[in-house]
């Protein structure tokens, strides 16, 4: 005899029940397609240089307010101490939440807005499927083709997003030689690029500082290379060796 008494599997969320059962991860959602409307909005510069230059600004304001979001994810107990500081400045929201508010009144530039673009894309993605497992298994596959492509280069992606926080520390002290930098700015993002190098849950910056010595090294080392260049180069290895935090 059959049972009669079988429940039967609750139904599955709509798109508008699971946004709004997860509002703090929507909120997140929202905010990064924003950054990633102004950033291109900034890098394909349709409406004029000024207007740019506003998109470049929204655009890390926006970022600032996900990973402010984030890092009250992570850390939800604030508390006005040592320990609570140092458990943040861990946190890769607490890092990308300062390197908007550093840049957020520099001279805009292409190479400082392409690590907020490309981690708000690759944080939206993320989400952007679960949306879209909500509207049904089979909806809007051009879509998911092409997070999934997108998701498939991830390892790519971030190692060009280091590759950009790594060279947009000289890009600074040009900057201040040119005169569309402050003298701190070179001073403050050197320490933003220590807590990239020490970060547990990221270590591209760090596998590709590594990546870029040995690369170096290999080439000065060739019999054609000249000998004051090669002392240049072992001079300005050992230098940044000197900065690059230890006990890491």
């Amino acid at each position: 005899m059959a049972d009669t008494n079988q429940q039967s599997p609750p139904p599955q969320q709509g798109p508008v029940q699971f946004l709004m059962s997860n509002k703090l991860e929507t909120a997140m959602w929202l905010s990064r397609l924003f950054t990633v409307y102004c950033s291109i909005m900034f890098i394909l510069p349709v409406l004029g240089p000024y207007a740019a230059a506003n998109f470049y600004q929204r655009a890390l304001l926006a970022n600032a307010l996900t990973s402010a979001l984030r890092l009250h994810q992570r850390l939800p107990r604030f508390q006005l101490s040592r320990a609570f500081l140092a458990q943040a400045l861990q946190e890769d929201s607490c890092h990308y939440l300062l390197y908007s508010l550093i840049l957020v009144n520099s001279y805009p530039i292409t190479m400082s807005i392409f690590p907020v673009f490309l981690f708000s894309l690759l944080h939206a993605t993320t989400y952007t499927k679960k949306v879209l497992d909500s509207m049904g298994p089979s909806s809007l596959m051009f879509i998911r083709n092409l997070l999934d492509k997108l998701t498939s280069n991830q390892q790519n992606i971030l190692k060009f997003i280091a590759c950009n926080e790594i060279f947009l520390m000289p890009a600074t002290v040009f900057m201040l030689f040119s005169g569309q930098g402050s003298l701190l700015l070179p001073f403050i993002y050197y320490r933003f690029l220590t807590l990239r190098y020490t970060s547990r849950r990221n270590p591209y910056c760090r596998a590709l500082f590594t990546e870029l010595r040995i690369h170096l090294e290999h080439f000065i080392m060739k019999p054609a290379c000249p000998a004051f260049f090669r002392r240049m180069c072992l001079s300005s290895i050992a230098f940044i060796s000197r900065l690059a935090p230890t006990g890491v």
